[in-house]
């Protein structure tokens, strides 16, 4: 069987504190590595995802419904279900969060940074997909999921 969870898939947290929350994945271990000896993934995702914005809201109104609360952690691929959705190159998932940030606190506070920047950049201003359309998938990851 072929590996699916790949760098920029789109996947559903199923277990712990983030459970039902959507993310990307950055980065897989399929062999584990020395401190997590089983396949699992650096995942960084959406824990607060931006509220509906109509025309009528003020810049204010707007700019606080538009925030995204972000996360970042290595997760087992047990606790991970994947989707059919695949972020766009553009968004470039390697780039997102390394594993040296991830050793300290600072540097994890640095990489959720980075990544609710990213984020709430491409929230607000979809990036294309080949008819011109936004991409389904960043409108997807952008959308809370109902359960």
């Amino acid at each position: 069987m072929g590996k699916f969870i790949k760098a920029g898939r789109v996947v559903v947290m199923l277990q712990g504190r983030y459970a039902g929350k959507k993310a990307i994945v950055v980065k897989t271990f399929d062999d584990g590595s020395k401190a997590r000896p089983f396949g699992h993934a650096l995942v960084a995702g959406v824990d607060r995802a931006p509220l509906k914005v109509t025309r009528r809201m003020s810049k204010k109104k707007i700019t606080k419904r538009t925030k995204v609360k972000p996360f970042v952690k290595y997760c087992n691929f047990n606790h991970i279900m994947p989707t059919r959705y695949q972020v766009p190159a553009e968004i470039a998932p390697g780039s997102m969060v390394t594993d040296q940030q991830m050793d300290t606190a600072d540097g994890r506070v640095e990489a959720k940074k980075m990544v609710k920047s990213l984020l709430q950049e491409k929230f607000v201003a979809p990036p294309a997909d080949k008819t011109g359309r936004p991409s389904k998938d960043v409108l997807y990851l952008r959308k809370k999921l109902r359960f």
